[in-house]
């Protein structure tokens, strides 16, 4: 983790991208001092690997690699540190015997309660200063530039 919140005096207001980036940069900066702080040696790929697992029920590491931009190599090691850690398991795939599907165990889903906590925190924090009107229209704002994205070929 890092020793200082990210991007620590560098401000560049004109750029969208920076700005974005920006501030995920800082929330992951929260989330992953509450982490540590509170004892959990977990890294930002194992977390996405349990929010996904946790908000869309079991996956199948393929899918779970596509998700993350890993290779199947990265996936495998990924999912071996969050098995050895007592997080996930690995299942046989219920309509296919040659494949597995990765589901979070009891710890695991413990993990998440205690992630989900971590994340509603920071997005307080990040969200502070601004009233519920402002809050609501910069969501407004960012839903209909990714949705824009979206549509975009």
């Amino acid at each position: 983790m890092q020793k200082t919140p990210p991007l620590c005096g560098i401000r560049d207001d004109s750029s969208f991208p920076m700005l974005i980036r920006q501030i995920r940069d800082g929330l992951l900066y929260q989330i992953e001092r509450q982490l540590v702080d509170s004892g959990l040696a977990i890294n930002y790929s194992q977390h996405l690997v349990v929010k996904i697992i946790a908000k869309n029920g079991p996956q199948m590491p393929g899918d779970l690699a596509r998700y993350l931009d890993h290779n199947a190599g990265a996936m495998t090691r990924l999912l071996d540190q969050l098995e050895d850690k007592g997080y996930v398991r690995r299942k046989p795939h219920a309509q296919d015997r040659r494949a597995l599907t990765i589901e979070l165990t009891p710890a695991g889903n413990e993990l998440w309660r205690k992630m989900s906590q971590f994340i509603e925190h920071a997005q307080e924090l990040a969200l502070h200063d601004l009233k519920s009107t402002d809050r609501a229209k910069l969501f407004d704002l960012l839903k209909r530039v990714r949705d824009t994205l979206d549509k975009t070929p």
